[in-house]
C-alpha cells in the first residue's frame, strides 16, 4: 500500500444500477451479521508496527507480510530499533515479499522521519501520515481506522471490486470509489466498512470467479454474471 503503488486493474463493469438506500443499509447489516467485529488480517501490536506491515503490503499478501514480519518486528518492534537494524537487515527479513528492495528503504526512512519530528510516534494524521516515504493515501486510511478509529475507507482492489459489481460505489478509479462510499455508507457502519468490503471481496466476490451462491449480499447485487452452485444445470427451456 504505498505511495507509487497504484494498483492495476481491469476496467470493472459498470453496474446496472445503483443500490438504493434501503439496500445499502440491508447490504451492510448482513455483512455485519457475518463478521460483528472484523479486524486486519495483519499481525501487528500498535500503531507502528500496522503502518509498516501496511507499508509492506503493497502487491504483496497478508499472509505473505506476517510471515516476514514475524521475526522482523521481534527485533525491530519500534522506529529507534528499526533504524538501528538497517536497511540491509531489513531486506533480508522481507525478502520474501514483492519489492522489497524499496519496501526495506522506505521503511527504515519512515522510521527516521518518525523519530526526527514525532518522537517516534505514528501521528494520528492522514496528512502527517502520507508525508511518510512509501505512504499514500490508501495505507494512510488504514493506519486512520485500523490504529485511531477514525471512520475511513481505503479503497483496495477487493473493495474497488465489490462496490462496482454491486452497485454499491462504482468508480472509475480508487479515490472516486472511495468518496462515493463516504456519501453512501450509512454512519453507523463506516467504522467497519472497509473491513467488511475487503473481507468479501477477498473471501466470496473473487476476482475470477465469485462465489454468488455462498452470498449473503446476492440478491442485492447487481453483478450480471453471477456464478450458479456446483452441479447445478440450468433449465433453458
Amino acid at each position: 500500500m504505498g505511495k507509487n503503488t497504484s494498483v492495476k486493474r481491469k476496467k470493472a463493469a459498470p453496474a446496472a444500477s445503483l443500490l438504493s438506500k434501503d439496500e445499502i443499509t440491508t447490504l451492510f447489516s448482513r455483512l455485519k451479521a457475518e463478521r460483528p467485529e472484523p479486524t486486519s488480517e495483519l499481525v501487528h501490536t500498535d500503531p507502528y508496527t500496522l503502518l509498516v506491515a501496511v507499508v509492506l503490503s503493497a502487491q504483496a499478501t497478508d499472509a505473505g507480510v506476517n510471515k516476514a514480519t514475524k521475526e522482523l518486528f521481534r527485533v525491530a518492534p519500534t522506529p529507534d530499533k528499526m533504524v538501528a537494524l538497517g536497511e540491509e537487515a531489513v531486506r533480508e527479513h522481507i525478502k520474501t515479499i514483492g519489492l522489497y528492495r524499496n519496501k526495506a528503504k522506505n521503511v527504515v526512512a519512515l522510521s527516521q522521519q518518525l523519530i526526527d519530528e514525532y518522537q517516534g510516534e505514528v501521528p494520528p494524521s492522514r496528512e502527517a501520515l502520507e508525508k511518510l516515504p512509501g505512504v499514500g493515501r490508501k495505507t494512510a486510511n488504514v493506519v486512520m481506522n485500523v490504529a485511531f478509529g477514525e471512520k475511513t475507507i481505503a479503497v483496495d482492489t477487493h473493495i474497488f471490486r465489490v462496490s462496482n459489481r454491486t452497485g454499491l460505489a462504482p468508480g472509475k478509479d480508487p479515490l472516486a470509489v472511495e468518496l462515493m462510499l463516504e456519501k453512501v455508507v450509512p454512519d453507523d457502519f463506516k467504522l467497519h466498512a472497509h473491513h467488511w468490503l475487503i473481507l468479501h471481496g477477498r473471501y466470496v466476490c473473487v476476482a475470477r470467479k465469485p462465489k454468488c451462491p455462498d452470498c449473503v449480499i446476492a440478491d442485492l447485487c447487481r453483478y450480471g454474471a453471477k456464478t450458479e452452485p456446483a452441479g447445478l444445470v440450468l433449465d433453458k427451456g
